[in-house]
């Protein structure tokens, strides 16, 4: 009991230091200072939201109905600027509480030639005050009209690239390649834009703590004048946890001649490397090779040479070889 007090006198005293400092006259008089200073705050932002500015907001537009057999010539724009006045309360809420509705370009009965597509000013200013407060002045928009130049596009199938990054969890690696599908879509564009086109990549994906397979619809990357079919592909990510796994390696040495006698020291070379759960006993020896050209040798003075893998499973990690080197007596026979 004496020690639980002898832990409760330190916030004790501070509690009583706070009591006491909270009653002093010099607290008070700063208390209601600042009080004072947030109220003429609060006053003055009141009195600013009463007055008139102008600021501009976008307004997205739609294109809607675009079939994949016409192609824009040109770059098309993305949304409408618009210049607007009122108080300052109403603006606010342009600014951070409203979300305006695109203005729609319905391109589903135009020819599927060569042609223009027009939204006339009048459409796009109708469109503009239908979301805009009674009390608002539209100052100005741009553009203030749309004109689209198409013509009949041109289809290529062009591969299907992943753009991204992949972050995996230790103890884990990527166990193949990455599949895509499909691996190849169809792109509809003018022959200029087409020609230049060797890959289409998928949006900016990231791949965080990876641990298992990941499978993900990703949409492609939109190309101004150019239309997928699909515009979305499953893209498929092998990810497995792997272990290690040591094996014998002989170490060999193809076309020596008759008359002479290798010696390699060690005949045999551990190989250790990173392996599937899934296919560890799957792999055997017999999957590896470790040759060394016999010009290799002819050549080496040193009786030292360096030795790598030959042949090796593309699904394995991380391959270490122990030693990594050999020596040889390389004896020539006698003749009898």
């Amino acid at each position: 009991m004496l020690r639980l007090e002898n832990l409760l006198q330190p916030f004790k005293s501070v509690l009583q230091k706070a009591k006491v400092f909270l009653r002093c006259k010099r607290w008070k008089e700063t208390l209601v200072f600042f009080s004072f200073i947030l109220l003429a705050l609060g006053f003055w932002l009141l009195q600013s939201l009463q007055q008139e500015y102008e600021i501009e907001i976008n307004i997205p537009v739609r294109y809607k109905n675009v079939s994949p057999e016409i192609a824009f010539t040109d770059t098309v724009p993305s949304n409408v600027t618009v210049h607007v006045k009122d108080k300052g309360s109403v603006l606010l809420n342009y600014s951070f509480g409203r979300r305006f509705a695109p203005i729609d370009a319905d391109m589903k009965n135009v020819n599927k030639k060569n042609g223009t597509f027009h939204i006339s000013r009048k459409v796009i200013e109708s469109d503009i005050l239908k979301q805009l407060i009674s009390t608002t002045s539209l100052i100005s928009f741009e553009p203030q009209q749309i004109d689209i130049s198409y013509s009949k596009s041109v289809q290529k199938k062009i591969p299907v690239a992943f753009n991204g990054d992949i972050h995996i969890n230790a103890g884990f690696q990527q166990s193949g390649e990455i599949i895509i599908s499909p691996s190849v879509v169809n792109a509809y564009a003018s022959d200029v834009i087409l020609d230049s086109l060797t890959a289409i990549q998928t949006v900016y994906t990231e791949i965080k703590d990876g641990d298992k397979t990941v499978t993900k619809n990703i949409p492609l990357q939109k190309i101004p004048g150019v239309n997928y079919d699909p515009s979305t592909v499953t893209v498929t990510i092998p990810i497995e946890e792997y272990t290690d796994k040591t094996l014998d390696i002989p170490v060999s040495c193809k076309g020596i001649p008759s008359h002479y006698t290798l010696r390699m020291f060690p005949a045999v070379i551990k190989v250790t490397c990173g392996v599937p759960l899934s296919r560890f006993k799957e792999l055997s020896a017999d999957q590896f090779s470790i040759e060394i050209p016999f010009a290799n040798l002819e050549q080496n003075m040193s009786g030292t040479l360096p030795v790598e893998l030959s042949v090796k499973p593309d699904w394995i990690r991380n391959a270490t070889l122990f030693p990594d080197k050999i020596e040889f007596i390389l004896e020539q026979n006698s003749h009898d």
